[in-house]
C-alpha cells in the first residue's frame, strides 16, 4: 500500500517536497488555502490537493490524516504549522512536523515543550540555511559542499574556467592519473542541465562539476582544476530579517561581520541581539555605501535581503569590486537552476534547503539519508546493503545501474572508496548514490 504523506502549505518548501516524493510513487495528500496554486501543482504532479485551512479538523480528517505515517506541516504561518502538527498527532499521524521562526524554539532546552504537545520535531529553514551557508564560508574555494558520514566523503561543486587543465579531456582518459583514485567527477552541469557523466563525456569550459572525495584528498580537487583558496576574514551581509540574523549570529564569532540594513528599528533590534557584529543603519542598494562601509576589503559578501533581483545585482557588484566569496540567497526556484552560470559564487534558497533536510524523514526501506545539491536535478542518496543478494555478487559494471544514477561513494567500517566498474559491494557497506529522479524507482528495488 502506498505510503500516505500529508503536506501542509504549497509554496515553494511544500512544492519541493511533494515533488520528491511523487518520483518515489509515495501516496501524497497537499493541503493550501489558494485554490489557483493547487490548481498549478495537480496539473503538475499526481497528487490530491484539499483546499482548505489545514488547522482544521475537519480539513484534517478530510486528508485521511489517521493514515499518514508523516504530516508536515510548512505554510508560511508558524502558528497555523503548530496547531496543525498538534492536531494531526492526536488525530493520529504517525510522525509529524512543523516549520517555525522563532529561534527560542529551537533551542535545546524548549524543544521538550513541543515534544510533550506530540511534535516529533521542528525546523527553521532560515538557521538551517544559515549553516549552510557557514560551511560554503569555511570551504570557500567551492559552491557547493556536501558532507558524508561526518566528513570522511565530501562532495564539492565549481566551475571550471578555460584555464583547468581538465577542458575538452574525456573523463575515461582521466581515469589514469593517479590524483583521480581517490577523487572523482559525478555530475556536470552544463547550461542548465544536470549530466551523469560517463567515460566518453568531454569536460567542457564553463562547466560546473560535482567531484566526490575522501576527507584527505578534498583540498586536491583545488590543484586539480588550478584554483587558489583565499581564507575569509571579514563577511559584510546585507538584508536584517530572520535569515540576516541568524547568519550573523552563526559567522560572528569566527568572521569580523558587517551588517547593513535599511530599516532603523530593525538595526537597534539587532544590535542587541548580537554580540561582535557590526550594525550599519544604510541603502544596501547604494554601491558607493558599500564600498563607503569597506566592501572592497571583504572577503566575502553575503546578500541576504528579502529580494532576489538586489542579491544577485549587489552579489555580481561585490565581485566586481574584488569580494572572493560572495552568495546571494534567491526566494524563487528557477533563479537556483541558473546558479552555475550567472556569475555568483553561490545561490542559495533557504525553501529548499529546509526541504532537503526534511527529506531524510522521507525515506523508507534501506535508505539511511539524502542530500539534494541546489540548482542540481539529481540528489545523493545513502543505501545500506542488508541482504547479501546479486548487490553483493556482481561488480558495479555488472549490476547494470541506471545510466542516470552512480555508486559515487561507498563507506565500509572506517574505510571509505571512491569505486569504479570493478568494485563489489559487500553487506554492511553505505553506497552513496547519485540519482536523477527517474533511477529512483529502479534504484529502490536494487536496494531492497
Amino acid at each position: 500500500m502506498a505510503v500516505n504523506i500529508v503536506i501542509a502549505g504549497a509554496g515553494d518548501m511544500g512544492f519541493h517536497l511533494a515533488e520528491q516524493l511523487y518520483y518515489e510513487s509515495k501516496n501524497i495528500i497537499l493541503i493550501d488555502l489558494d485554490k489557483d496554486v493547487l490548481d498549478n501543482i495537480g496539473s503538475r504532479l499526481d497528487v490530491l490537493t484539499i483546499e482548505g485551512d489545514s488547522a482544521s479538523i475537519e480539513i484534517l480528517k478530510k486528508a485521511n490524516i489517521h493514515n499518514a505515517e508523516l504530516m508536515l506541516a510548512v505554510t508560511t504561518s508558524e502558528k497555523t504549522n503548530i496547531c496543525t502538527a498538534v492536531l494531526a498527532k492526536q488525530l493520529g499521524a504517525k510522525k509529524v512536523i512543523a516549520r517555525v521562526r522563532n529561534h527560542d524554539y529551537l533551542y535545546k532546552e524548549n524543544k521538550i515543550y513541543f515534544e510533550n504537545l506530540g511534535i516529533d520535531s521542528i525546523i527553521s529553514p532560515s538557521m538551517l540555511c544559515s549553516k549552510e551557508i557557514s560551511r560554503l564560508m569555511k570551504r570557500s574555494s567551492f559552491s557547493d559542499v556536501i558532507e558524508f558520514e561526518g566528513g570522511r566523503l565530501s562532495v564539492v561543486g565549481i566551475t571550471l574556467d578555460r584555464y583547468s587543465p581538465l577542458i575538452n579531456r574525456k573523463l575515461s582518459d582521466t581515469r589514469t592519473d593517479p590524483i583521480f583514485k581517490e577523487i572523482r567527477i559525478i555530475a556536470i552541469v552544463r547550461d542548465q542541465r544536470t549530466i551523469i557523466p560517463r567515460g566518453d563525456t568531454y569536460i567542457r569550459n564553463n562547466d560546473h562539476v560535482f567531484f566526490i572525495s575522501n576527507n584527505k584528498s578534498v583540498n586536491t580537487v583545488k590543484d586539480l582544476v588550478h584554483h587558489k583558496e583565499k581564507e575569509i576574514h571579514d563577511v559584510m551581509i546585507i538584508g536584517g530579517d530572520d535569515l540576516a540574523y541568524s547568519t550573523a549570529r552563526e559567522l560572528e564569532d569566527d568572521y569580523g561581520v558587517t551588517l547593513i540594513h535599511n530599516d532603523k528599528e530593525r538595526c537597534k533590534w539587532l544590535a542587541e541581539r548580537l554580540d561582535t557584529a557590526l550594525i550599519i543603519h544604510g541603502d544596501y542598494k547604494n554601491i558607493n555605501l558599500l564600498i563607503e562601509e569597506g566592501l572592497e576589503t571583504m572577503d566575502g559578501f553575503l546578500a541576504l535581503t528579502d529580494s532576489s533581483e538586489t542579491n544577485i545585482i549587489t552579489s555580481l557588484s561585490a565581485k566586481n569590486h574584488g569580494v572572493y566569496k560572495t552568495i546571494a540567497h534567491v526566494d524563487t526556484r528557477e533563479y537556483i537552476h541558473i546558479s552555475h552560470s550567472i556569475g555568483v559564487d553561490s545561490l542559495i534558497n533557504k525553501k529548499l534547503v529546509a526541504a532537503n533536510h526534511v527529506s531524510r524523514y522521507l525515506k523508507k526501506g534501506q535508505v539511511e539519508a539524502v542530500s539534494g545539491i541546489q540548482g542540481v536535478e539529481a540528489e545523493f542518496v545513502q543505501y545500506a546493503v542488508t541482504k547479501n543478494n546479486k548487490l553483493t555478487k556482481k561488480n558495479l559494471k555488472a549490476l547494470h545501474f541506471p545510466d542516470t544514477a552512480v555508486v559515487a561513494g561507498v563507506i565500509r567500517g572506517e574505510e571509505v572508496f571512491i569505486p569504479d566498474g570493478e568494485f563489489q559491494l559487500q553487506l554492511h557497506d553505505k553506497a552513496i548514490v547519485l540519482a536523477l529522479p527517474e533511477a529512483k524507482p529502479v534504484l529502490e528495488k536494487l536496494f531492497n
